[in-house]
């Protein structure tokens, strides 16, 4: 649905993105992670036709930012990080006149203003201006302006900034609920975020793709060892294998804990191999992972090592 194809784009001698690709397709919430400055909102622009890349295209629902962008505007909603709205319009005129320059009228043009006051949570500031909103209801209008033509595509950037704790609950439920049916992209430099929302990730730095997949995905590429913990019914010797890290934790509630790690691939299919043929029982085995934190600096680290080595 959202297809990115080496997008790139420059700013003079700043290099903004750099062959950034990527697929999402409906059903699916891709999280495009990066500090501050990493190049995220430049890739948004580019999808939403707001700057032309210097090279690469993308397509939004079959159609080409650079050949068909008022195609791409009509399947697309857009939150920018600054959202614009017009400060002198109250709530619902604004929304009204979003919709009518989307297309809707009549009936429909009611059912979706309806639609977007209740899920964005909008009735009780529905003839305010919108000068006098606080910045969570700036960010609620400005939600409900890129829902309100029910597009197939959602593009959100920072959509969770300045609300309170029980608005970002609210605004997590409903891009989980849009998130069945439509593509989204939503960005952030908030980790917790991406945990909550993403069901995988695009992780950028300086305009560069670090690293793309599921969270535990990442966990495998940003750590060069596999680390088990795993349980047995009593203790025992794990001489069979070769350049293993063993830690014995000691008696747990009816067996036996260790903690194995080795560089090496496989290492879960030798551990079970190994179990069986002493005559234990296994009673757990789990993979150990970083939390995204962790992931996130260390893939990030390990770039910006790649990339000083590069120009050295």
């Amino acid at each position: 649905m959202i297809e990115a194809h080496e997008l790139t784009m420059t700013f003079g001698p700043i290099v903004a993105a750099k062959e950034v690709s990527f697929t999402v397709r409906p059903g699916e919430i891709m999280g495009l992670l990066g500090p501050n400055g990493a190049g995220k909102t430049t890739v948004l622009r580019m999808l939403a036709t707001q700057i032309v890349p210097v090279s690469g295209t993308a397509k939004l629902a079959g159609a080409d930012i650079r050949t068909e962008p008022q195609k791409v505007r009509k399947n697309l909603g857009y939150l920018p990080e600054m959202t614009p709205l017009y400060d002198s319009m109250e709530v619902g005129e604004y929304l009204a006149f979003v919709a009518e320059g989307r297309g809707l009228s009549g009936g429909e043009k009611e059912k979706r203003l309806s639609w977007v006051s209740e899920v964005c949570a909008l009735g009780g500031v529905w003839y305010q201006p919108i000068s006098q909103l606080s910045k969570g209801y700036r960010q609620r209008v400005g939600l409900a302006q890129a829902l309100i033509h029910d597009p197939p595509c959602l593009i959100l950037d920072e959509p969770t900034s300045g609300l309170d704790p029980l608005q970002i609950l609210e605004i997590r439920r409903l891009i989980k609920e849009l998130s069945k049916e439509k593509a989204i992209i939503f960005s952030t430099h908030i980790l917790q975020e991406v945990e909550a929302l993403a069901d995988w990730v695009t992780i950028i730095n300086e305009g560069h793709v670090v690293a793309q997949g599921t969270l535990p995905e990442l966990a495998q590429k940003a750590t060069e060892e596999t680390v088990l913990r795993l349980k047995v019914d009593k203790p025992m010797g794990f001489e069979g294998l070769s350049g293993v890290r063993v830690e014995d934790l000691g008696a747990s509630e009816g067996g036996h804990l260790y903690r194995l790690s080795s560089p090496r691939p496989g290492l879960e299919a030798e551990v079970t191999r190994l179990i069986c043929q002493k005559g234990r029982v296994l009673l757990s085995l789990e993979r150990e992972s970083e939390d995204l934190e962790q992931i996130f600096l260390r893939l990030v680290a390990r770039q910006k090592a790649e990339g000083d080595h590069v120009r050295a």
